[in-house]
């Protein structure tokens, strides 16, 4: 497998302050370094196009370019990256150093102009931008979140994502075409039927599912209380679900789960996807392919689960929106004094499913990959602190007061026909999501 790369790519020439451009290159370079050790950096700066070209014949599929006007360039420079890759394009525009009523040092917004020119002409595309010089703080979070979303962007290309089962009646927003994700987002889908996993879980001896139960019964708090039948059957489906998943290295996972975990096989996959997720499998419910994809990218950039729901509940006093869902957020994201306490689910009245409420998290990011209503894909995103409350209802639910109002974040969200589940990502990931949507020329709803 290729391994991620990003591309310096330093253009100018030697008619500026050398001195201070050097200057400039070495702070680059260090500044680079810090954040990623996958970035690819010349010896020398690209004081002319042979320079560029030279360099530029060292690398064959770079996953992001960070152009940077080191001096002025004319648009020739940028022309010869866009000649040869297709890739993502961070221009960076360098400060003037000084201003003194003297010489200009570096003139790098003029060339930052002829370069986003050509790359607007040929590519009919805005590329990602950044003014300021390699120390400032507004700098080093623009390239850092630059990085990550071209990264999350790679690591689609090498994504299988599964849907077990169609969507229910009603549901046919989380529905996805093999083809249509591929050319979207660079992921495979691959597709098995619910009753293919189910049959699988009968097949297994108590013996064979010890281990599982064991695992469960370690994550979650009153599991013993579920019947017998429910609580090994349920085990059965965790080995099902977790032996494909490595079989066939899944990394996000779209499940049907009612009616015929209740009425073919007499117990919920609910659990089964909260523990999943704390495996690091991002796992949603009711087949929402999309859904899921939100809750991988979620976890992708943060390192932890991705509380998956539908916003059921708004408090305009409170300026909250709750997110619930019928008892499949991932074990971890219990609150301390509850923990991932075990209960039946709010419907059907079998278990196992689980029953809390999320713990608090100073920023989180609502999220969702969705489409408008002429089917093209779009970004829905909000930001916000998860607050410190119990459970809001039967099934796992967290309370998010948003940083803009929620009354419009509701009220806009409905209007604009979003689909009806969103990840609640604990970390705040909005920058990221939001460039990564415009590497993937899509739409952003952002609050």
């Amino acid at each position: 497998m290729k391994k991620f790369q990003a591309v310096y790519v330093p253009i100018g020439v030697p008619t500026f302050h050398l001195e201070s451009a050097q200057k400039e290159f070495d702070a680059s370079i260090a500044l680079l370094r810090e954040l990623s050790e996958d970035v690819a950096v010349p010896d020398e700066m690209l004081l002319s196009v042979d320079l560029l070209d030279s360099y530029l014949e060292r690398f064959e599929d770079p996953d992001l370019i960070v152009l940077q006007n080191i001096t002025f360039a004319n648009a020739a420079y940028a022309g010869e990256v866009l000649r040869r890759f297709s890739c993502p394009i961070l221009l960076w525009t360098l400060r003037e150093p000084v201003i003194d009523g003297g010489r200009l040092r570096l003139n790098s917004l003029t060339g930052a102009y002829s370069a986003a020119n050509a790359i607007r002409t040929f590519r009919k595309q805005a590329p990602e931008y950044i003014f300021g010089a390699p120390e400032e703080e507004a700098v080093k979070k623009k390239i850092a979140a630059t990085l990550r979303a071209a990264k999350l962007k790679y690591d689609m290309k090498h994504l299988t994502v599964c849907a077990i089962g169609h969507t229910p009646q009603g549901f046919g927003f989380g529905r996805a075409m093999d083809t249509e994700m591929l050319q979207a987002f660079g992921a495979a889908l691959e597709s098995i039927e619910a009753r293919e996993l189910i049959d699988l879980a009968k097949s297994y001896t108590d013996e064979e599912i010890e281990s599982y139960l064991k695992d469960a019964e370690g994550r979650m708090r009153g599991l013993e209380a579920t019947p017998e039948n429910n609580r090994k059957d349920f085990a059965r489906l965790y080995k099902a679900y977790h032996d494909y998943v490595q079989e066939h290295r899944i990394g996000a996972l779209a499940s049907r789960c009612w009616p015929d975990f209740f009425t073919a096989f007499g117990t919920p996959v609910c659990a089964v996807l909260a523990i999943l997720n704390d495996l690091g499998v991002a796992a949603g419910c009711e087949a929402d392919t999309y859904g899921a994809l939100s809750m991988y990218l979620g976890m992708q950039l943060t390192g932890q689960p991705t509380f998956f729901g539908d916003p059921v509940s708004m408090d305009e006093g409170e300026n909250t929106i709750t997110f619930w869902h019928c008892g499949t957020a991932a074990c971890s994201l219990a609150r301390e004094d509850a923990g991932a306490k075990v209960d039946v689910h709010c419907n059907r009245k079998i278990g196992p499913t689980l029953d809390f409420g999320c713990r608090p998290c100073e920023k989180v990011t609502i999220f969702r990959i969705g489409k408008d209503e002429e089917g093209k894909f779009r970004f829905f995103l909000a930001t916000g602190e998860a607050l410190d409350k119990p459970k809001q209802f039967n099934g796992t639910s967290v309370v998010v007061r948003t940083n803009d109002a929620a009354e419009k974040i509701v009220y806009e969200s409905v209007t604009a026909g979003w689909e009806p589940h969103f990840a609640v990502i604990y970390g705040d990931t909005a920058e990221e999501l939001e460039i990564l949507a415009h590497m993937l020329g899509m739409e952003v709803q952002r609050y």
